[in-house]
């Protein structure tokens, strides 16, 4: 296997444990997991979740390094546009008779992983940021 193949697998991996510890986060403050992981020929959408009358895309940014201070840094002005057109193709290909959402939220939940031990979940320190805005 090739170091970039290794590297790819670390990251996809790193990438799971964020993606499952923030939805198992968004459960336990009583949020229904709409979707995981939507995809587009345009993106993904890691999380859709209700919360009550209110949906809520969550992008999930996972580390297990010191790149940022805080994962969520790399949640650019772009991400976020991008997040939105999914949010938007998301609510189209809704069946009629789908919920209507009072309001449409985009948060973010930033998990930093232990460096040398990523799978150690008890070490993970997981920041919630609520209404991302541009």
């Amino acid at each position: 296997m090739g170091e970039n193949t290794v590297r790819r697998d670390r990251r996809g991996r790193v990438g799971r444990i964020g993606e499952d510890l923030a939805a198992e986060y968004a459960e336990s403050l009583g949020w229904r997991i709409l979707e995981r992981n939507w995809r587009t020929r345009y993106g993904e959408l890691d999380l859709i979740a209700a919360d009550g009358t209110t949906l809520v895309i969550v992008e999930v940014k996972t580390r297990a390094s010191h790149t940022f201070t805080d994962p969520v840094a790399a949640v650019t002005t772009g991400k976020l546009r991008r997040m939105r057109l999914l949010a938007r193709q998301w609510l189209a290909a809704r069946p009629e008779g789908a919920p209507w959402w009072e309001v449409i939220r985009f948060d973010a939940v930033s998990v930093q992983l232990d460096l040398d031990h990523p799978e150690d979940r008890s070490a993970a320190r997981l920041t919630h940021h609520t209404g991302l805005v541009e």
